[in-house]
């Protein structure tokens, strides 16, 4: 597991700017460095010992060092890559993942990553061919940013690795910010910053003689979903799966352990590494104050029944100093408030491992999360009710909640505005339309008016026939709220702390398995990720399984009402440092207002706005 950046500049290769790129990633790797440059490329690298601790440095290259390569990452399948390589003559000088990548790319060229299990974000450099290639996983466990200008392209795990190039001029990038207070992330291909893009999950780059050019090598399928009718085909072959993907990912030569929220995914996880471990497998959680968010209880159960070496500790209000820190390992706006926690639950398992593995993914892949019913409930209200008659309800709704005060009103009437739209128009996590009509000033939406954050939502449709109206909101989850959110989530807060994760849900073996399974068998009546629980039931303990669905959430709205209330105004209202131009000060105000006195809930409002007001404090372009 490292960091990686570098850069394409024929004549104009600074070693000490590829050195200050390097040093910004250094929590990512910081058992290591390694360098190549000509007269072309450099490539940096930072290292996370966990495989071949004492040959791996990168950059790694083939016999006759024309062919380079920096990898962020693990390749689990890397062994049987490596017979099958050694069968064909190649010739190994270490026993890490990453010579593996080097030459199965003498014999497959660019379609070396379609042969790749795991997680990664790889740059190699074939100087004979003049041929850059910069790729990511199939699910964008990995980060990859770069920066093209038509001769030079830049490139880093993060943004600040292309920040330390000082005559990259950098300006916000609008529609990425519209996105953001949309729905909390950054999507790709997008970044805040209209110079620097995001390489999608399951794309590679080539740049060859000077012409950039990039393709997807692989995409989840919904197409062709199973017929049989036997669960048992189903449970029999997910634990076989299931299993596979957890043994896999605990090939290390450091210690590793295991994130146990409390929720049937990592349970299962959990459940499956005590199964194929000797020892008992190292466990940490993360709890609250607040009975309504604390998750401790069911974590506890999950580690007696396993036996496990259980780690804990609570998370209280304060934890918010870390955002800023945060705000510097992210880069870019990023409004998900469980970041804190995720980033305290790495803090306390890089004490004792450098590897854990996590449960994220299975929602996504199995019809976990509460909004997939309230979909399906909200597709049959769109289609029963005309548009106009739902809007008018909606807006009466909504008038009266404002004249009562009444937060089932304020819910009711938001439910019905939700169901009224298209289906692109439903996956809003913070500010829909018309709340980003009344966040931004007259000269913010000039700015943003020509973004349409509904779109890529509308291509996800496009780009299959899908069996089913489940199917369609899986993928476009995957797609969005996994790639964008949760991984990203996982992988800042992680490496920030110099922690590995691996995740065995999203195994793209699982997800091709897991995509194939009627939608029925997923959401089944009442009963969310039904066959999943149906194929693990017979080892988590069924008090988990079968419990009612709680997110890794953060009691922000308690806090905001108390211990944090000064904070919150002190921020959002503080003037002259330029964005407090972007937001209509009423609206900011009337929504600090109404949380104080508990009128409305906006703390899922007032957070990514925080989130932003901090970013733009310290980063701004």
């Amino acid at each position: 597991m490292c960091g990686i950046c570098g850069l394409y500049a024929p004549g104009r290769i600074d070693r000490a700017v590829l050195k200050r790129m390097n040093d910004t990633i250094a929590h990512r790797g910081p058992d290591d460095e390694g360098f190549y440059t000509d007269d072309r490329v450099g490539l940096g690298s930072r290292r996370l010992s966990i495989i071949d601790l004492a040959a791996g440095r990168m950059p790694i290259h083939n016999e006759d060092e024309s062919v380079w390569v920096v990898f962020n990452g693990e390749i689990y399948n890397f062994e049987a890559l490596r017979a099958e390589l050694e069968a064909k003559g190649h010739r190994f000088l270490t026993h890490t993942d990453t010579e593996t990548i080097v030459h199965l790319y003498e014999e497959e060229g660019d379609r070396l990553f379609e042969r790749l299990r795991g997680m990664f974000a790889i740059a190699l450099w074939d100087r004979k061919q003049d041929l850059l290639l910069l790729a990511r996983d199939r699910v964008g466990k990995k980060p990859l940013y770069y920066a093209w200008d038509g001769q030079r392209l830049l490139f880093g795990s993060e943004i600040k690795c292309l920040r330390q190039v000082p005559d990259l001029a950098l300006t916000l990038d609008w529609d990425a910010l519209n996105h953001y207070f949309a729905y909390l992330y950054v999507p790709e291909p997008l970044s805040i910053f209209r110079e620097i893009r995001k390489l999608p999950a399951g794309q590679f780059l080539r740049l060859e003689r000077g012409q950039v050019t990039t393709r997807a090598y692989w995409d989840l399928s919904f197409e062709q979903p199973f017929t049989e009718t036997d669960e048992r085909f189903y449970t029999e072959h997910l634990r076989e799966l299931l299993t596979d993907a957890v043994r896999c990912r605990l090939v290390s030569d450091v210690p590793l352990g295991a994130f146990l929220s409390g929720g049937v995914d990592s349970a299962t996880v959990v459940g499956l590494m005590s199964q194929i471990m000797r020892e008992p497998v190292k466990t940490f959680s993360i709890g609250f104050d607040e009975e309504s968010h604390d998750e401790l209880r069911f974590a506890r159960i999950a580690a007696k029944a396993f036996g496990t070496d259980h780690h804990e500790e609570i998370v209280r209000p304060n934890a918010v100093d870390l955002v800023e820190k945060l705000v510097h390992y992210f880069d870019e706006p990023f409004g998900d408030s469980s970041a804190l926690p995720t980033f305290m639950v790495s803090q306390m398992a890089r004490r004792h491992v450098k590897v854990v593995l996590s449960g994220d993914g299975g929602d996504e892949a199995f019809a976990g999360y509460q909004a997939h019913a309230i979909h399906q409930r909200d597709e049959a209200f769109h289609r029963r009710v005309p548009p106009p008659l739902a809007s008018a309800l909606g807006a009466g709704l909504g008038l009266a909640a404002r004249l009562t005060g009444h937060r089932k009103l304020t819910r009711a009437a938001g439910a019905v505005q939700r169901a009224s739209r298209p289906l692109e128009g439903r996956f809003y996590k913070a500010y829909d339309t018309a709340l980003r009509r009344q966040l931004f000033t007259g000269a913010a939406r000039e700015q943003v008016r020509a973004a349409t954050v509904e779109e890529p939502f509308a291509a996800y449709w496009r780009s299959q026939h899908f069996p089913d109206f489940l199917a369609r909101v899986l993928y476009a989850d995957t797609k969005s709220y996994m790639n964008n959110d949760i991984l990203v989530k996982v992988d800042r807060a992680s490496m920030a702390c110099s922690l590995e994760v691996r995740a065995p849900l999203v195994d793209h073996a699982l997800l091709e398995f897991a995509a194939r399974i009627p939608s029925h068998l997923k959401l089944h009546g009442d009963v969310s990720k039904y066959i999943f629980k149906k194929t693990v039931e017979t080892f988590v303990p069924r008090e988990i399984v079968y419990r009612e669905k709680h997110g890794f959430g953060v009691p922000i709205e308690a806090w905001f009402m108390k211990d944090l209330r000064d904070l919150l105004h002190d921020h959002l209202l503080a003037r002259g440092d330029g964005a407090d131009a972007f937001f209509n000060r009423a609206f900011v105000e009337r929504m600090l207002q109404e949380h104080a006195r508990g009128a409305r809930d906006w703390s899922g409002q007032l957070w990514p706005l925080l989130v932003f007001r901090m970013w733009w404090r310290h980063s701004k372009p």
